[in-house]
């Protein structure tokens, strides 16, 4: 059978029918196991996932930018044909996405999505009307819309610093820049219910760094100023990063910087899954942060060697995310988010791809009995500890997919197919 062949049969096989059936006989094995399985699908469901925009232009942004600004953003590699070069295009496309995406979905934007009429706006000039666009789709569409200061790609951080610079007048331009963003951030909230507004910086040194002292002491003032006035529809956040291309030495605004920074200014904290030792455990600082930290902003992404934001798959690392959430009863406390951009492949595609791999990894979590499990594990039985993770899993996914309207099994890929011979294959 080729591909052709098989995405055909399994558009054919994919009705809610038969998702039922074979999810009757699931649910009563998890029954037998003390789980809900009807529970866990609608938890799972409802369960919002912040989707990113960048995946769909490859991080360029829609600034209109004066002469002589720096126009690059992050590095996305590939060059598939399609990427969005509009924010209409950015919309439609995803829109296709959501259409193959079960449960509850948000959306991210970053500054430099700025929609202001062909008139140039430095950034830290941005007011609300120039999202206005961004937060009516979202409303139309019952998704929520999260937001982030955007602190790259810019003639004042040429030297990659900016939260951080020694010259107060860059450090300003970029207090000012994180300001405004808070105050898009509350307008957000006040039509759509709430909106995290999470601050990343680039900020580092390439080698052998002397002074690590002072650039975090600068930038302890400047998140202080930003931050100064509380905006109470607003869930601030700020994320750490191991190191940078460039900045392979030191980076002003690591892991233990921000994590003790949120603890006592009482904010959030986002843990990037690719932002860490490529062996280092973002699960298990799930329950060691809760405690005294919260909200926790997860950004789902998968690193390859390091950074890369390759599109997240069902693997052990995301599951594991998810199931240190739900055993450590941190649900209530974590913001789900994805953060990746692959221009090699389809980029609608790479949406779905990563966000049906977060939302199976948490319906996988909610299903396992881990109760039986600890028990079993205070009791020192490894065996049955271990063979309680073997779940009649499939047809539960699939039978959520079906609640959601979406189509389970391989099916999606022949609407992406469609898409891309009908929108995308047009760009070019």
């Amino acid at each position: 059978m080729n591909l052709r062949e098989l995405l055909g049969e399994q558009k054919v096989k994919a009705n809610k029918q038969r998702a039922t059936t074979n999810y009757n006989g699931a649910r009563e094995r998890f029954a037998e196991l003390g789980v809900d399985a009807d529970g866990a699908v609608e938890t799972a469901l409802s369960l919002p996932i912040s989707v990113h925009c960048w995946q769909a232009d490859d991080v360029r942004g829609l600034e209109v930018r004066a002469e002589g600004a720096d126009s690059g953003g992050l590095q996305a590699t590939g060059n598939y044909p399609g990427a969005a070069r509009t924010g209409e295009e950015i919309r439609q496309d995803f829109k296709q996405a959501a259409r193959l995406i079960p449960g509850a979905l948000r959306f991210n934007l970053h500054a430099m999505y700025a929609e202001t009429g062909g008139a140039a706006v430095d950034r830290d000039e941005l007011v609300p009307e120039h999202f206005a666009t961004w937060v009516d789709w979202c409303g139309e569409h019952g998704w929520g819309l999260d937001f982030n200061p955007t602190c790259f790609a810019h003639s004042m951080a040429a030297e990659g610093l900016t939260l951080t610079h020694p010259q107060k007048s860059v450090r300003d331009f970029w207090i000012r820049h994180c300001i405004a963003c808070r105050e898009v951030a509350e307008s957000i909230g006040r039509k759509l219910g709430d909106c995290v507004c999470n601050i990343w910086i680039p900020d580092g040194q390439k080698d052998a760094t002397v002074d690590r002292a002072s650039p975090r002491r600068r930038l302890v003032e400047s998140l202080d100023a930003i931050l100064q006035e509380k905006l109470p529809r607003v869930t601030d956040t700020v994320e750490s990063k191991l190191f940078g291309i460039g900045l392979e030495d030191y980076t002003a605004g690591s892991h233990e910087f921000y994590l003790l920074y949120a603890a006592t200014r009482g904010i959030g904290i986002c843990f990037d899954m690719g932002h860490y030792h490529p062996t280092e455990s973002v699960a298990d600082k799930i329950s060691a942060t809760v405690p005294f930290v919260q909200p926790i902003l997860l950004h789902i992404s998968r690193g390859v060697r390091w950074d890369s934001d390759h599109v997240p798959r069902f693997n052990d690392e995301v599951r594991a995310v998810c199931d240190e959430a739900v055993r450590s009863g941190a649900l209530e406390h974590i913001r789900w988010a994805t953060d990746f951009f692959d221009a090699s492949i389809n980029r609608v595609a790479a949406w779905v791809l990563g966000v049906r791999a977060l939302r199976k990894a948490l319906l996988y979590a909610l299903l396992e009995p881990w109760k039986l499990a600890a028990e079993a594990e205070r009791s020192g039985d490894g065996a049955a500890k271990l063979a309680l993770a073997e779940l009649p899993f499939g047809a539960v996914w699939d039978y959520a997919c079906a609640r959601a309207d979406v189509a389970g099994g391989l099916s999606w890929l022949a609407e992406i197919k469609r898409y891309e011979a009908e929108v995308l294959a047009e760009r070019s």
